[in-house]
């Protein structure tokens, strides 16, 4: 209970009271939107420009690590596209971007402050690992089997999808940051004090309006219809990405007790706003995606304190 109380609550009582305001009218659409923009553009990418560029990149890159978490969101994401085009009938490309919500956890907004406010900031180094290779990664496998899907027989050349891939995800302000910092770490970069001073300050902000703004965003996803394949989506988030992930980690792998932590922490959150907004791109399943963010968030509560406690 105490891990209820004093790990996962306060993460959720931010992301209500931002839900609560918008639902009041306190905050608007266009004040939501305000925030949103300045926490995912720029407040997030200077976090994880930070953290890359301190981190220690010779511990860090666990394979094990990686591939446990890794093959649980593929494993994640094959079950709901499977799911989604065998037994529920979806076009194709409704499939991917179903399939994709399976894949694509919270693993910024949701998996850095539990995993912290569980384990201290200590335990944060497999976090950042994951996040470094997460959007570059899920994205371009998404947007490569999205286009795919929908050019079929159009005769579109490999090298046009790969440019529209690396457009697509290049073009996002946190890959921006995860660049930036791969390259303050790599080289490092003599910035002045005042630099890293006016940093530290947009990293603390980062979090907290992050947190808030989602709750203002989950406010717009009122569930409709759709029920069976919005909870396989909540089935295939919450519960086989990080099951695979935990048995992977622990009994393929042995990894470390901080990676395993990591791993299963970052691979139990909900689907992220981006499992929607990846939709919304596409126009497919909208309806579906939307509800899965706003409902699989709210069961995370209570699966997320069942991994907390069958974690070491």
């Amino acid at each position: 209970m105490s891990a209820l109380l004093d790990v996962i609550l306060p993460v959720f009582l931010v992301i209500g009271f931002g839900y609560v305001a918008a639902r009041s009218g306190l905050f608007s659409d266009s004040a939501v939107d305000g925030l949103m923009r300045f926490a995912q553009n720029f407040a997030v990418p200077c976090l994880l420009f930070k953290s890359i560029s301190q981190l220690d990149l010779s511990s860090a890159y666990d394979a094990g690590l990686l591939i446990s978490f890794y093959l649980g969101a593929f494993s994640g994401f094959a079950a709901g596209f499977l799911g989604a085009m065998l037994v529920f009938r979806r076009p194709l490309t409704d499939s991917v971007a179903i399939g994709f919500a399976c894949l694509f956890s919270n693993s910024l907004l949701l998996g850095l402050p539990i995993t912290e406010r569980a384990y201290g900031p200590e335990a944060l180094q497999g976090n950042y690992a994951i996040i470094s290779i997460h959007s570059p990664l899920l994205y371009s496998f998404g947007i490569g089997l999205m286009e795919w899907a929908r050019t079929r027989g159009q005769g579109l050349s490999a090298p046009a999808l790969a440019r529209q891939i690396v457009r697509a995800v290049f073009s996002q302000p946190l890959v921006i940051g995860i660049a930036l910092g791969f390259v303050a770490n790599i080289a490092p970069l003599p910035l002045p004090g005042a630099f890293w001073s006016g940093l530290d300050m947009m990293v603390r902000a980062a979090i907290p309006t992050a947190l808030f703004g989602l709750g203002g965003v989950l406010f717009r996803y009122r569930p409709e219809g759709d029920r069976a394949t919005i909870a396989m989506v909540c089935l295939c988030s919450l519960v086989v990405h990080p099951g695979v992930t935990w048995l992977m980690g622990r009994f393929v792998f042995d990894i470390s007790t901080d990676g395993l932590r990591s791993a299963v922490m970052t691979a139990a959150m909900a689907p992220g706003v981006n499992a929607y907004l990846f939709a919304h791109m596409y126009g497919v399943a909208k309806r579906v995606n939307a509800s899965a963010v706003l409902i699989a968030t709210a069961l995370s509560i209570g699966t997320i304190w069942v991994w907390l406690h069958i974690l070491p």
